[in-house]
C-alpha cells in the first residue's frame, strides 16, 4: 500500500474498543503487540475474552496500517477508531495485556457479550439524539459521569452527578449506595471519555433497578467533535497519556483550579510524596514552590515536618 508524504511525517492518536467473545485472548494479545511492534506503535492495550480496549499513538501511515488489518480480525470488523492529535511520543512504551475485563469494575461474572457487543446495557444515543432527547424531556434527563471524580474536576456535562469514586472498581458499591436510588425512574444518559466504561456501567446500573439508561454513544470525544462547546459539555477532557487534557476549541470553559491558590488551571501533577503520588490540579506558580508540589492531603504534612 503507497503512503502520501503527510502519511509518512504526521502522526495520529487512536482510541477505540471492541466487545466480543474471543475464544483466545492470549493469542490476540501476542498477535496485537506484534502487529504494534512492527508498526513502531506505543499506546495501551488490554485484551479479555469479552474483547480489547487500546489507546495507540504513531504516525498516520502506520495507524492506518493498524486499522486496516486489526478490521481484517473478524470479531473486530465493526470496530470504530477515534483519531485525535498527538502521536507515539506521547506513550512512555507499548504495553499489551490479558486481563480478566477490559475495564476493571470487578465483575467479569456479570458482563455478557455477543458478536453485536454487550447485552443488556443502555439504550446507545449519537450526540444528535442526546440533543433531542433533552429536547423532548428537558430537566427530567439526568448526565451521570461514568469516570472518575478526579477526570470531572476539569470537565463534565452541564449539572451532570458525578459519582464520589476514585476507581471503576468503586462504581459498584457507589451505586449499590441508596445515594441515587431516586434516579431508578428518571431518564439517566451515562458518559465517558471514549464511551466504553458506559457500555458497562449502563448495564450495571440496569440489572440494579434503573429503568431507563442511555449512554453517549462514542463518549466525550465523538460528542465534542460534534458539538465541540456549544452544547452541553463544559471545560476539558482528561486523557491518558502525556497530554493529560484536551480542548475541543480555544471556547472551552475553565472548570479546574488549584487546589492551593483556587486560579483557574487544568494541570494535574502528581504529589511529590512518594508513598502518594496523587494526580492534584495545581498551577504553575505554585508548582514553582517546593512547599506546594503536595496535594491537599500531604501539603499540611510536609508543612508541619
Amino acid at each position: 500500500m503507497g503512503y502520501s508524504k503527510t502519511d509518512l511525517t504526521e502522526s495520529r492518536i487512536l482510541l477505540y474498543y471492541g466487545f466480543a467473545p474471543l475464544e483466545d485472548p492470549q493469542a490476540v494479545m501476542f498477535w496485537q503487540r506484534t502487529l504494534c511492534e512492527m508498526l513502531g506503535l506505543k499506546g495501551r492495550i488490554l485484551v479479555s475474552k469479552h474483547g480489547i480496549n487500546g489507546t495507540v499513538g504513531g504516525t498516520l501511515a502506520s495507524c492506518k496500517e493498524y486499522v486496516r488489518r486489526t478490521k481484517a480480525f473478524p470479531a473486530f470488523k465493526g470496530m470504530e477508531f477515534k483519531w485525535s492529535e498527538g502521536g507515539a511520543e506521547d506513550f512512555p512504551r507499548l504495553s499489551v495485556k490479558v486481563r480478566d475485563e477490559i475495564v476493571a469494575f470487578g465483575a467479569p461474572e456479570e458482563l455478557e457479550v455477543n458478536e453485536k457487543g454487550v447485552i443488556g446495557g443502555g439504550v446507545h444515543l449519537k450526540p444528535e439524539q442526546l440533543h433531542e432527547l433533552m429536547e423532548e424531556r428537558g430537566d427530567e434527563v439526568v448526565f451521570f459521569d461514568g469516570r472518575n471524580a478526579m477526570e470531572a474536576e476539569i470537565g463534565r456535562f452541564k449539572d451532570a452527578i458525578v459519582p464520589d469514586v476514585k476507581t471503576t472498581h468503586d462504581f459498584i458499591k457507589e451505586i449499590e449506595s441508596g445515594k441515587y436510588d431516586e434516579l431508578k425512574n428518571k431518564p439517566v444518559v451515562t458518559y465517558c471519555t471514549g464511551g466504553i466504561r458506559c457500555e458497562i456501567l449502563s448495564s450495571l446500573m440496569k440489572k440494579r433497578g434503573f429503568n431507563e439508561v442511555y449512554q453517549l454513544d462514542g463518549g466525550i470525544v465523538r460528542y465534542g467533535e460534534k458539538f465541540g462547546d456549544e452544547g452541553y459539555w463544559e471545560g476539558s477532557l482528561y486523557v491518558f497519556d502525556r497530554r493529560m487534557h484536551l480542548e475541543f476549541t480555544d471556547k472551552a470553559k475553565q472548570l479546574g483550579k488549584c487546589t492551593h491558590c483556587g486560579e483557574g488551571t487544568n494541570d494535574f501533577r502528581n504529589c511529590e510524596n512518594q508513598e502518594c503520588r496523587k494526580q492534584t490540579l495545581i498551577c504553575d506558580k505554585c508548582w514553582d514552590e517546593a512547599e506546594h508540589r503536595y496535594c491537599e492531603n500531604c501539603a499540611p504534612v510536609k508543612a508541619n515536618a
